[in-house]
């Protein structure tokens, strides 16, 4: 059986997977925009094409979140609607291996190992019957991608191939990283522009604490890839306990809206100014009554109330469609053991877990990164 997993190619994986949305490189930011607005995916590939499709690469992947935070700066906050032209380029993480172009026959191992090597996605040509005509040879092959997710989710069905260790505390396995990024409630949301942007590049999230580092919530990129561009008014104009409120309500709460208006206003950003007001008349943001299924156990991550302490804000329903968990921080503890901590993971579909004491108190993350590290050890002795 171990050997069998081990010898499972990439082609395995993408049984099913849909083709990649691109762009060309030297679209604008608004087309950008256009593509993932109506699309049920939160990225959008771009790609350097050339005449010869065979040169063509993915060069990275662009979300809402990238747009956000590039609004959010002083020179485009001003004047976004000349900042929405310029090409999506601009948004690009100039980090070299994000992306990288990979053979179906590239084995689980080698992907693997990419991953914990930096890459985020990994391309891979989607196998389609040849057809002997010209026509065809015209046609654009088709990619699609995997992801440090679709990984986990793949190993999962193996999971009893990784015993003891999958049963072992995450603790234990010394894979809770201190390093977190974090931000306090009652401080400016725009103090966390930066860390949301290398939460985007990390894939993992920004905690929202108290001065005790009681963890009160979070602002996910994940959340965030799911809302409007207009989000940056408010990211830039309030605190990060009204952000949370902001994007997370059940609509949108009328005061904050007059709160943004009133504060762009004052500061004289009349072309965000602009840009908000027509977009909340078109009603930029729909709202969604559906929630999430609840997920408990004693062993597995759990849910941080936002009734647990005084002063919170109710969260309890999402505004997008697209959303697929709620926003609350997903957490667990200490001794929750790996496969735990993975189907948690896997259920709210996000790439990390936040760890907690019993009192709330923040002691680090655990990410897909971390518990691929684990497993990949763990091959070394099935080989």
């Amino acid at each position: 059986m171990a050997v069998s997993l081990l010898s499972h190619e990439l082609s395995d994986l993408c049984l099913g997977k849909p083709a990649l949305r691109s762009l060309s490189i030297t679209s604008t930011i608004a087309e950008a925009l256009e593509v993932l607005k109506t699309s049920d995916d939160n990225f959008v590939s771009i790609w350097n094409c050339d005449d010869d499709e065979c040169c063509s690469r993915c060069v990275g992947k662009v979300c809402i979140v990238d747009v956000i935070c590039y609004l959010c700066k002083d020179e485009n906050f001003v004047s976004p609607s000349i900042a929405l032209k310029q090409p999506v380029s601009v948004l690009l993480p100039k980090i070299p291996g994000l992306i990288i172009h990979v053979e179906p026959s590239c084995s689980l191992l080698e992907a693997i190992d990419l991953i914990l090597e930096g890459a985020q996605n990994l391309v891979v040509p989607i196998k389609t019957r040849v057809f002997n005509n010209k026509r065809s040879k015209q046609q654009q092959k088709p990619f699609c991608w995997l992801t440090q997710e679709d990984i986990i989710r793949f190993l999962l069905s193996f999971i009893g191939l990784f015993s003891p260790i999958s049963s072992f505390s995450i603790d234990t396995l010394n894979i809770i990283s201190p390093n977190t990024l974090t931000i306090e409630y009652h401080s400016p949301a725009s103090a966390a522009i930066g860390a949301i942007s290398r939460a985007l590049v990390e894939q993992t999230s920004v905690a929202v604490v108290d001065s005790e580092r009681i963890l009160i919530g979070e602002i996910s990129p994940f959340t965030l890839a799911c809302c409007d561009e207009t989000v940056a008014a408010a990211l830039k104009t309030l605190s990060s306990m009204d952000l949370m409120a902001y994007i997370d309500c059940g609509g949108l709460p009328e005061e904050l809206v007059k709160v943004v208006s009133a504060k762009l206003k004052e500061k004289n950003m009349n072309g965000m100014l602009q840009h908000f007001t027509v977009s909340m008349s078109c009603g930029g943001f729909s709202s969604s009554s559906s929630s999430d299924e609840e997920y408990s156990s004693s062993s597995m991550a759990v849910q941080v109330s936002p009734f647990s302490r005084p002063g919170r804000i109710s969260r309890s329903m999402s505004y997008s469609a697209r959303m697929v968990r709620r926003s609350e921080a997903i957490v667990c503890h200490p001794k929750s053991s790996l496969v735990a901590v993975m189907i948690q993971a896997i259920a709210h579909r996000v790439n990390y877990v936040w760890v907690i004491e019993e009192d709330c108190s923040l002691v680090g993350i655990v990410t897909f990164s971390d518990m691929l590290k684990v497993v990949r050890e763990s091959f070394e002795t099935m080989a």
